[in-house]
């Protein structure tokens, strides 16, 4: 997850400013962007309500602001780097991360 802070007048919605609003809005965009793996649309739209509804408990609310989103990007498979390499999940498939019904899953949406 990616955080990035921006002033109010630096950001607009529906075509309007945050700091011109009449009331103050509570703006947040958050970046998740994960390994290729499977991702079905189910499961990416689990993933964002799970965050969502973690934020809103995290900052003490009932449920997430109409003015928080959720970017969900999947990084290809050997498009991604740390440490002077190339981070895959393959590796992960065999160290008992995921369920074999996981496992599965992610080889058969990676074609391995």
């Amino acid at each position: 997850m990616h955080f990035v802070e921006r002033e109010r007048d630096m950001m607009a919605i529906g075509g309007g400013l945050p700091a011109d609003a009449e009331q103050e809005l509570d703006v947040m965009v958050i970046g998740l962007a994960v390994m290729d793996a499977a991702w079905q649309l189910e499961v990416r739209a689990e993933v964002i309500e799970r965050v969502l509804a973690a934020l809103a408990v995290a900052c003490g609310l009932e449920k997430p602001a109409p003015a928080w989103w959720v970017n969900f990007r999947v990084i290809d498979e050997g498009s991604r780097g740390s440490s002077g390499g190339v981070l895959s999940v393959l590796p992960l498939l065999e160290r008992g991360v995921f369920t074999e019904e996981r496992v599965k899953a992610v080889r058969a949406a990676l074609g391995v």
